[in-house]
């Protein structure tokens, strides 16, 4: 397996898309990175020379912000927004939706496993 950004990517795929196993690399990135690196066609990493997996690997340490760097950036724009308390923080803080879903009824991923509550059954009354 190659290492490129601390990641082993794999062997046995086309390298645009074992690039996607970096975290902060996309589809449309790894396209970018390829073609920057000049690597033509869809070639597997196994295939791939040494010195094209050194271009790679320096065009993505170079001009990426990928891993530790991207996740450590991610999570400390929530702690700014949870310790400025705006809505968006409020909302991390209390582990539900940040974007405007609704979730009176839908949401269970984020609100947990529906728990009964107690004299809470629709009755329907007749006449």
């Amino acid at each position: 397996m190659a290492l490129v950004a601390g990641v082993n990517i794999p062997d046995n795929k086309r390298v645009h898309v074992s690039l996607r196993s970096i975290y902060g690399v996309g589809s449309f990135q790894a396209r970018d990175i390829l073609e920057k690196a000049g690597i033509e066609g869809e070639p597997r990493v196994k295939d791939l020379s040494e010195a094209e997996l050194g271009r790679i690997r320096e065009l993505v340490d170079k001009n990426r912000n990928v891993e530790g760097d991207l996740r450590r950036e991610v999570n400390m724009n929530v702690r700014r927004l949870i310790d400025i308390g705006s809505y968006r923080g409020v909302r991390h803080r209390r582990g539900l939706p940040v974007r405007g879903q609704r979730t009176k009824t839908n949401a269970r991923a984020k609100r947990g496993k529906r728990r009964a509550v107690a004299g809470r059954r629709h009755t329907v009354t007749r006449k």
